[in-house]
């Protein structure tokens, strides 16, 4: 069955799901209901000589009508911090030609489309610019100049004012407060330095990382940060009640801590090469987090040469990056730059249009699904918090541990989730594998969780020097000397797998000899042990003691595939079991009395500015899948489309077989429970 916006509207349980229009209007959804939305960004500025003036009521119509999103994500204030509407309270930007958001919220509100603003929160650079008193402090003394103080009267004074006239102007139905949690930056100001000497009794801030205090320095500011997010969110709903808000990136892997505050929904935009790994571990985290979510994918990429700019992407490689989004159970949204003067192509309607219909034939089967525990691995914010020296993400390479484990273990075909540090005592007992990849620092909280799950028949496999050392009193081996740097090679099925870097050297002593490593690539000579593999309590660890992960995030070499592959088949058996060519992704989910395996094509992934974009993605094939169940399926279909596929059930498991995967094939199986 092909699901359109008007049918998924249509079937809707209860009116509470939408949000509060005018009389004679259509109802809107709630965030928390939505599903496929757009967003619009221009960051307007006093350069501007033609705002507005190319978006018409037939343009914004047309778009609606060929697309249907559930919402429109439209431009309020960029970082650069001028207004894109006729503004009472605040500076508007130069030569508004024609009031954006007022042609949008006609358009979106005859026909039930939420409309949202982009604003940019904590970077208001005319902010600093008019009030250089509201800036964020240096430790060299000098003022950001575009991080505002989450200390000062900012956000009182200009960011509540704004958001306030424009939710009433507009009849908003929320905002996407952009430039947050990742463009907050350590504040030295004198109203910080007095809630430090206050919170710590120390006279002097530190300096940097290393100086004393510095752990206590950091984490006030972040408590800072929440503080200044509940302010504007508790006043926001107390102003407009109904008014929904995410903080960009928030409760993602960027923050990742329990989610405490009342935003209404988490998002986050992703963006740059291999933006479809990136989408795999947000995705992943996010699905773990029990909260309403969406994550952006950029419409455009950024070319290898600089001054050449972006080139858009085409509908194909839009709908693969989508793909890994609704295998988890998200929302989706594409961000497009209109021109200028607000002028949307055609051409790039199409391809919203068609990448619409993709996501709305899958909803059904993908929208608000829940995970099918297999194996886990671990995100730490201990290390993250503790070893970065920032206050919060994006953490560039330091989550390459995590994102090397998920994209090592996806192209094993292996269903993976990610468990969040502050869910593990909750989530662990319910995976048949946990793994905690080579964090430098994960903490003795997550190391005792993870040696009671152990000792009660869990399955762990730990990575990583810093991990072994944690671990040591728990693993029966003995660690010899210190974890150095050094050249590591392992054998691969066909090449060694280059994994240089920390490695623990260790006499397996009482445990078995999983891997083993070569300081060359000669096989012949002077290897030592790799990885251990040992019973604790009633279960099994297997112990990597150097950083596939973080390598393998680097490289994606088969080799080292291989390598994590061997590792993990020594204590784990999949529930599901899937042969196809590497390129084939699995996700095992749940929805009702339908367990849901999904198939992603992710061949001709973009991963280099000199790939920008592609237009054609080959299918992959034969896919043969093995799922054990405890009772005959009562129906398997190939979805989209209600495709009866054909398979056997004995012994309690299904086997079946596809010829090919384009983009995002979906075999659901009714089951009696």
């Amino acid at each position: 069955m092909k699901i359109t916006r008007r049918t998924w509207m249509a079937t809707m349980a209860s009116p509470l799901a939408f949000s509060q229009s005018a009389a004679g209007q259509p109802p809107r959804l709630r965030r928390k209901d939505c599903f496929f939305g757009l967003h619009f960004d221009l960051h307007p500025n006093d350069r501007d000589v033609a705002l507005g003036r190319d978006l018409t009521d037939e343009m914004a119509d047309r778009l609606l009508e060929q697309v249907k999103p559930d919402y429109i994500q439209y431009d309020c204030k960029g970082h650069v911090g001028y207004l894109g509407y006729p503004s009472a309270v605040s500076t508007p930007a130069a030569n508004i030609v024609k009031d954006s958001l007022e042609i949008w919220r006609r358009a979106t509100a005859r026909r039930g489309v939420g409309l949202y603003i982009h604003f940019s929160g904590v970077w208001d650079s005319l902010a600093i610019k008019q009030h250089p008193e509201w800036a964020c402090v240096r430790a060299d003394g000098s003022p950001d100049p575009n991080a505002t103080s989450t200390y000062g009267p900012y956000v009182d004074q200009r960011m509540l004012p704004q958001l306030k006239e424009a939710a009433t102007k507009y009849d908003l139905d929320g905002a996407w407060v952009d430039g947050e949690c990742w463009a907050v930056r350590p504040d030295y100001s004198p109203a910080a330095a007095e809630a430090f000497r206050k919170a710590t009794g120390m006279r002097e801030l530190p300096p940097g990382p290393g100086s004393r205090g510095w752990q206590e320095f950091l984490e006030l500011q972040r408590e800072q940060f929440r503080a200044y997010l509940k302010h504007y969110l508790d006043e926001l709903h107390r102003f407009r009640p109904g008014f929904q808000v995410a903080s960009n990136w928030l409760y993602t892997t960027f923050v990742p801590e329990k989610p405490e505050l009342p935003v209404d929904f988490i998002s986050g935009d992703y963006l740059g090469n291999a933006s479809i790994s990136t989408a795999r571990l947000e995705a992943r985290y996010l699905s773990a987090v029990n909260q309403p979510w969406d994550l952006m994918a950029w419409g455009f990429q950024r070319a290898a040469q600089s001054k050449i700019g972006f080139s858009h992407k085409h509908a194909v490689q839009l709908q693969q990056e989508a793909a890994v989004v609704l295998a988890q159970g998200g929302g989706f949204q594409i961000y497009y730059q209109p021109t200028r003067a607000g002028w949307i192509d055609d051409r790039h309607i199409g391809v919203m249009a068609r990448v619409a219909r993709f996501c709305r034939e899958r909803q059904e089967f993908s929208h608000q699904t829940e995970n099918v525990p297999e194996i886990g691995v671990v995100f730490s914010k201990t290390s993250l918090y503790s070893t970065s020296n920032k206050l919060f993400g994006g953490w560039g390479a330091l989550t390459d541990p995590a994102r090397g484990w998920v994209d090592a273990l996806v192209e094993n075909h292996y269903s993976v989730d990610v468990i969040p540090e502050w869910r593990l005592e909750e989530l662990a007992a319910s995976y048949r594998l946990i793994v905690l990849p080579d964090w430098p620092n994960a903490g003795l909280r997550v190391k005792d969780a993870l040696v009671r799950y152990a000792r009660a028949g869990g399955s762990l496999l730990i990575a990583g020097a810093e991990n072994a050392e944690l671990f040591s009193a728990d693993l029966p081996v003995r660690m010899k000397g210190n974890a150095a740097e050094q050249a590591a090679f392992l054998p691969g099925e066909e090449v060694f797998a280059n994994v240089y870097g920390l490695w623990q050297e260790v006499d397996p002593a009482g445990a078995e000899s999983l891997l083993t490593r070569y300081p060359t690539y000669d096989g012949a000579r002077d290897g030592t042990c790799a990885a251990t593999f040992s019973k604790l309590g009633s279960g099994s660890v297997v112990a990597i003691y150097g950083p596939v992960g973080a390598i393998f995030a680097a490289t994606h070499a088969p080799a080292t595939r291989q390598v994590v592959r061997q590792a993990v088949e020594r204590v784990f058996t999949p529930k599901l079991r899937v042969t196809a060519p590497r390129t084939v992704e699995v996700a095992l989910r749940r929805k009702g009395r339908r367990l849901l395996v999904h198939l992603l094509n992710f061949a001709e992934m973009q991963v280099a500015g000199d790939f920008a974009v592609t237009d054609f993605i080959p299918p992959v094939g034969p896919v043969e899948i093995r799922l054990a169940l405890d009772q005959r399926p009562a129906r398997v279909t190939l979805e989209p489309g209600g495709r009866p596929l054909a398979g056997d059930w004995s012994n309690g498991v299904w086997s079946g077989a596809l010829g090919q995967v384009a983009l995002h094939e979906i075999v659901a199986f009714e089951t009696g429970s």
